[in-house]
């Protein structure tokens, strides 16, 4: 062993401590350093984690879930149900000629309203006259004849009284008198039948109600076989309107017909309630059966029609009143959810939504009966396809939910 030191002549300066090996350095003190550097790095990067550690754990809660509500209002709600109907004139005339004729003239325009009795068109007359003339004037030769034989006749009632003629004298002055008598009458219908057709040379309207599109112009040769008329006179003011609904309304049909007052109908151009009002009448008649092959029932209502909204074979959407209910708890239609086996409805809790199965008792394209909830509950209407029970919402209503639920309020009372 060697001891103290001793430098050898390959440069190496031994440590007066024992050496392994005498032919390389000694690495305590490069180990130090190096241990040194390592804990460094430990204690920055425990550090850093813990600086980090804070915005990691916030960055994770999740945001709040942007959503729409509305409260739920209580008062009374009209249920309806509706159809696609058919606007049907009450009257409806084609004019066409009764007797051969040249037509002389038109006395409407196209479009024109005309009363019931009104002139429309004449016909050459001058053919029908001279058969009535002919008509009087057989008549008149027949009259005098029936004079004069009466006249014989009282003469040979008193010769048949002394026996001045034979019974079969009298007999045969009888029978004149009786012949001629037929043949008065007879010519007096010839007048007549004349008359009627002197009349239809003057065609009036039937009806009361709107000159259509003319098929025939002055000058032209009528028929009565032809095809076509001159022209329709349409009733436009009051009209009907003819529906189909389910048979499975027809004792709620029977109910409304039954009650005092009568059921309102309401006629509108599009689709339901948020087309346009046409007009409102009355149910007037349901058919006396039920279509076989679509299992419908047919019913009827008429409607005042003096603003001519409504035109014969217009399609409306119909709606008619059939019950209402009272202090009923009334949602848009979108507040309520489908679920798999129930509607359900996301009821605001704090700054949380919480899952309430509900019952929808009644449904159109503008509202929902429901029950479930109760009466001013701040429901979500938009945003519910991030929405599960227990998410944070933020609302974000273009207008408070409290002058929401005083507008829905007022649109009740209304």
């Amino acid at each position: 062993m060697l001891t103290g030191s001793k430098v050898y002549k390959e440069g190496y300066r031994l440590s007066a401590f024992p050496c392994i090996c005498w032919r390389y350095p000694c690495m305590y003190k490069k180990n130090k350093s190096v241990l040194a550097v390592a804990t460094l790095a430990l204690l920055l990067a425990v550090g850093v984690w813990s600086i980090k550690r804070p915005a990691e754990k916030k960055a994770s809660t999740p945001a709040p879930v942007p959503v729409q509500v509305i409260n739920v209002v209580r008062h009374d709600v009209p249920r309806y149900v509706t159809g696609i109907g058919s606007v049907l004139s009450l009257q409806s005339v084609v004019i066409r000629p009764q007797v051969d004729g040249i037509l002389t003239r038109l006395m409407v325009k196209e479009g024109q309203q005309v009363k019931a009795g009104e002139l429309l068109a004449t016909i050459d007359d001058r053919a029908i006259r001279a058969t009535l003339e002919q008509a009087r004037a057989l008549l008149g030769q027949s009259q005098a004849q029936l004079d004069v034989a009466e006249i014989n006749l009282k003469r040979y009632t008193l010769l048949s009284a002394d026996n001045g003629i034979s019974k079969q004298q009298y007999d045969q002055q009888q029978a004149l008198v009786n012949q001629l008598k037929a043949t008065v009458l007879g010519n007096q219908a010839s007048i007549n039948a004349s008359q009627v057709q002197l009349s239809y040379t003057q065609i009036r309207s039937p009806v009361t109600g709107r000159v259509g599109i003319r098929n025939v112009d002055e000058g032209n040769f009528l028929r009565v076989s032809d095809a076509t008329g001159l022209f329709s006179v349409t009733q436009i003011d009051p009209v009907s309107v003819e529906f189909s609904l389910p048979q499975q309304m027809l004792p709620t049909l029977h109910n409304l017909l039954a009650s005092p007052a009568p059921a309102k109908v309401s006629a509108y151009a599009g689709e339901g309630a948020s087309g346009t009002l046409l007009g409102e009448g009355e149910l007037a008649l349901i058919d006396n059966q039920v279509a076989a092959t679509t299992g419908t029932i047919r019913a009827k209502a008429v409607f005042e029609n003096a603003a001519e909204k409504l035109w014969p074979g217009q399609l409306v959407t119909v709606r008619i009143q059939t019950a209402i209910d009272r202090d009923a708890l009334k949602v848009p239609p979108q507040v309520v959810q489908r679920g798999m086996d129930q509607h359900f409805v996301y009821r605001v809790k704090g700054d949380s939504v919480e899952v309430v199965p509900v019952t929808v008792l009644y449904q159109d394209s503008d509202l929902v009966l429901i029950s479930g909830v109760n009466a001013n509950d701040v429901l979500v209407s938009d945003g519910q396809s991030r929405l599960k029970n227990g998410s944070r919402i933020e609302v974000v209503n273009a207008e408070p939910v409290d002058t929401l639920a005083a507008s829905a309020t007022a649109g009740a009372a209304k």
